[in-house]
């Protein structure tokens, strides 16, 4: 065996057995030291073989400089010259380095001269951090002390400070500004390792210490403060190293794959209500919370011992606070302890002071101090409970001071229910977000909805909202619309009885505390209404209307349907869903106004208005009238004015069409397509349609089938074009003739292409997928069945489900899609005399609970 090779065995023996050893004891610093000393002797003996360049200088960096290094990190190395390289030094570094990839130690090597460093340092803040902990390993120990001592001289411990809050500023802005996304890094996400690993740097660069011990002696953290950062700094370690080791990488994410197997290797349980993964991860977002925590008050800290302010007078509020150089403080340092109430009056001078910079890092610190303060006789408090109020009824900041009383934990321990969900997971597949990260999303986007800067992100919200008096009510039920998460049970019920209780509590007139709690149990409806039921039956309008009750009432769940969807994650919204929200609110708005159900009535209307559009189109009343004879009632009753009118205009002169008649338009002023198909009546129409839509990636989003008196197919259609750069994308005019085509001959042009052909289920579906559920039942009329069922989704889903009903000789009459991230809810509207069965049935829900239980597979 060669020298490099069994050199490599004797550091893999090594690292093996400081690996049983943390087994045993989970010490992480003493593994980290370990591996450490694992990789300076292996180097070490390596150069005896393979020796640096003459006065050369080796010099560990980054944590190995520090003395951490992680089981599958890179080893960052510093080879230091003296000089310019010549032909020689460059071959021994090559050498060296092809060596240390053979032992397997995965080098990352910068080669330089003190100048070169220095010149480096000066225009890369990483490079510097780098330098900053460098640690000698073989060669020259004085050319790297002079490079050190040159680095220190000519470091500005004010400009590096700025720099890496900068840096600070951009990662957290890259990675959401938010400790709580669903697959976390434990090392780069906000309240993880790296903002740990900042403070030490801007320390060290400010002469403050290298440790949180020298730091603590320098009196910028309490005693309190220093076991925090050190309990959360250990846990935060052990799970790198465990992710490491769990996965033979340098695997850094908490991925959902990872999450299961992980709380396994901690010891969780799951509880009737939660998973293992979900405790783990509550557990993880409370450390990165206390990260969060103590990274603002030390950096606030490091800045006022950085940059001291001249003496200037404060300027003073009230007996209690008082500002200076822009920032809120207290005047008397036990102010909280003496009154706790001021917790909540310096949220609100940090609302109403338009000039505040933030609190001063004392005032912080205090505040941080007195959440313990807030306890059963704080909340009873009525001044307390005036006080919140008005948080949330202020002009401006509202956002702002409720993310800055979670972040500091005084709005859980204010609101203990809200305690619950604090860092709680969501894993239904649409939810992108803990709990308590999504309801301060959904009230921000309420409050973007007041905002002229806004206007033209969603106009109606912000029409609506401008006419909506005391818009806290709206914030209050949003911080309750889900707090009930995770409890088991009606989630809405259980928040609409916590709303109540915070509304009779804090003294709300009858009349608010009812819209809360109306908007806190149905803050699902409008949403289930709109993608789910057919909104062309007055029948569903009436029922809706009959949940709502009264215009307000309508225009609240309105604006928080639309705030609640769009804080579920980055892609669930569309602006297809916009509009159907749009109509439900419209529809209903109008239905207000007729005290009973006339169907007639509105069909006729719907009639008016169509020809009204038809006549505009230059086509005569007798020729729309020779079309119509062809159309029945339900027809009309499900569909609005403008599709039966281009529905007509398109139409009217081929009735009779032996060929298949495809069109398409915009559906409103949506993403979306409306797809009209008019072709014989024929079996397999649908499934042949769904065939084709699948082939080119294209998503149904409704479906409406219909047949004429005289026997022809009348298919409408809402559908997504595919995401990525796609023919159809480039010209959708093309589904005109290529669906033509497809339902003339049977044919699919490019069948399930491999650019997009392939299982669309995210990493998290796959891990935590949806039990799918399936419900038939009859309708009310007795006619037909509604089938109702939820899933994850994937490729090919619909057309799956159109095999199943051709199977069973299913016809289907209309079909809602609703897409909500990896989860699909969608409810079919059947007929068939094969229904009548009970055997039948059973037979046909068993077929699609496997359909929508298979993977997506090229067929």
């Amino acid at each position: 065996m060669s020298f490099l090779a069994q050199h490599r065995d004797r550091i893999a023996c090594r690292r093996a057995r400081a690996y049983e050893r943390f087994r045993q004891d989970l010490h992480c610093d003493r593994l980290l030291k370990s591996l450490c000393q694992i990789c300076d002797q292996g180097l070490r003996e390596l150069l005896d073989r393979y020796p640096l360049p003459r006065q050369a200088s080796l010099a560990a960096l980054g944590g190995y400089g520090r003395g951490e290094l992680y089981p599958h990190s890179d080893v960052d190395l510093l080879i230091l010259l003296q000089r310019e390289p010549n032909a020689e030094d460059i071959d021994r570094i090559q050498t060296l380095v092809a060596a240390l990839w053979d032992i397997g130690l995965a080098p990352s090597h910068n080669v330089a001269t003190p100048a070169q460093c220095l010149e480096q340092a000066s225009q890369d803040i990483t490079t510097e951090t780098a330098l900053l902990e460098s640690r000698w390993l073989a060669g020259s120990k004085l050319l790297l002390r002079h490079a050190q001592q040159q680095l220190q001289s000519q470091m500005d411990p004010q400009a590096f400070f700025l720099a890496k809050q900068a840096e600070q500023q951009q990662r957290h802005a890259h990675l959401q500004d938010t400790p709580y996304s669903l697959e976390p890094n434990c090392k780069e996400s906000p309240g993880a390792l790296r903002d740990l690993q900042v403070l030490l740097w801007m320390a060290r660069a400010a002469g403050l210490g290298r440790t949180w011990v020298d730091v603590a002696q320098s009196e910028l953290l309490t005693e309190s403060e220093l076991k925090a950062l050190q309990r959360v700094e250990e846990a935060f370690k052990r799970l790198r190293i465990e992710l490491h080791l769990l996965t033979g990488r340098a695997e850094d994410r908490l991925l959902f794959d990872l999450q299961p197997r992980l709380a396994e290797i901690y010891g969780f349980q799951p509880t009737a209500t939660r998973r293992a993964s979900e405790l783990l991860m509550q557990r993880y977002y409370w450390a990165a919370k206390i990260v969060s925590q103590l990274n603002l008050i030390l950096m606030r800290s490091i800045e006022e011992h950085l940059f001291p302010q001249t003496d200037q007078d404060p300027l003073i509020l009230d007996s209690h606070f008082q500002i200076h150089h822009g920032q809120l403080g207290l005047r008397q340092p036990d102010g909280f302890e003496q009154d706790p109430s001021l917790i909540f009056v310096a949220m609100l001078h940090l609302q109403q002071q338009p000039n505040l910079r933030g609190l001063k890092a004392d005032t912080l610190r205090a505040l941080w101090h007195a959440r313990r303060l807030i306890d059963a006789k704080f909340r009873a408090e009525p001044r307390n409970r005036r006080l919140f109020l008005e948080i949330l009824q202020q002009n401006k900041g509202i956002v702002h001071t409720l993310r800055l009383m979670n972040l500091l934990n005084l709005l859980p321990r204010y609101l203990p229910v809200f305690r619950r969900v604090v860092g709680q997971m969501q894993h239904d597949l649409f939810h992108a977000y803990t709990v308590d990260e999504h309801t301060l999303k959904v009230i921000r986007n309420l409050r973007r909805f007041t905002m002229a800067e806004h206007s033209e992100e969603l106009s109606m919200a912000n029409q609506l909202m401008s006419g909506f008096d005391r818009h806290w009510l709206l914030y209050i039920a949003a911080l309750f619309h889900d707090i009930a998460k995770g409890r088991g049970g009606n989630h809405s019920e259980l928040g609409a009885q916590d709303a109540l209780a915070f509304c009779q509590d804090h003294g709300l007139m009858p009349v608010d505390a009812e819209l809360v709690v109306f908007l806190v149990r149905e803050h699902l409806s409008m949403s289930q209404v709109a993608q789910k039921r057919d909104l062309s039956d007055p029948n569903v309008i009436f029922q809706f209307l009959q949940t709502v009750g009264t215009e307000r009432r309508l225009t609240a769940l309105y604006l928080l349907t639309v705030a609640d969807i769009r804080a579920t994650s980055p892609t669930v919204w569309n602006s297809w869903k916009g509009k159907l929200l749009e109509d439900l609110y419209n529809l209903t708005l109008a239905a207000l106004g007729r005290e009973a159900k006339d169907g007639v009535s509105v069909l006729d209307q719907r009639k008016r208005d169509a020809a009204g559009e038809i006549r505009l189109a230059g086509l005569l009343d007798d020729a729309r009238e020779d079309f119509w004879q062809w159309l029945d009632k339900p027809y009309f009753l499900r569909h609005d004015a403008s599709e039966i009118a281009w529905h007509t205009i398109q139409l009217y002169h081929q009735s009779h069409s032996l060929t298949p008649v495809v069109r398409i338009r915009p559906a409103g002023q949506t993403d979306a397509l409306q797809v009209l198909v008019y072709t014989k009546d024929a079996s397999r129409l649908f499934l042949r349609i769904c065939r084709y839509f699948d082939s080119q990636a294209v998503s149904i989003q409704d479906a409406r089938i219909y047949t004429t008196r005289h026997g022809w197919a009348l298919d409408s259609f809402v559908v997504m074009l595919p995401a990525y750069d796609h023919a159809l994308r480039r010209d959708p005019l093309l589904i005109e003739t290529e669906l033509c085509q497809a339902l003339q001959q049977d044919w699919l042009p490019n069948e399930h292409p491999h650019d997009h052909y392939r299982d669309i289920r995210s990493r998290r579906a796959r891990v935590f997928p949806i039990q799918p559920t399936v419900d038939l039942r009859q309708d009310e009329q007795g006619q037909d069945w509604i089938l109702t069922l939820s899933a994850t989704d994937r490729r090919g889903l619909l057309y799956s489900l159109a095999q199943v009903f051709e199977h069973h000789d299913v016809r289907l009459r209309s079909a809602k899609v609703m897409t909500l991230g990896d989860r699909v809810e969608d409810v079919f509207i059947l007929s068939g005399a094969a229904l009548e069965q009970n055997r039948n049935q059973l037979r046909l829900e068993r077929d699609v609970r496997l359909a929508l239980s298979q993977q997506a597979t090229p067929s």
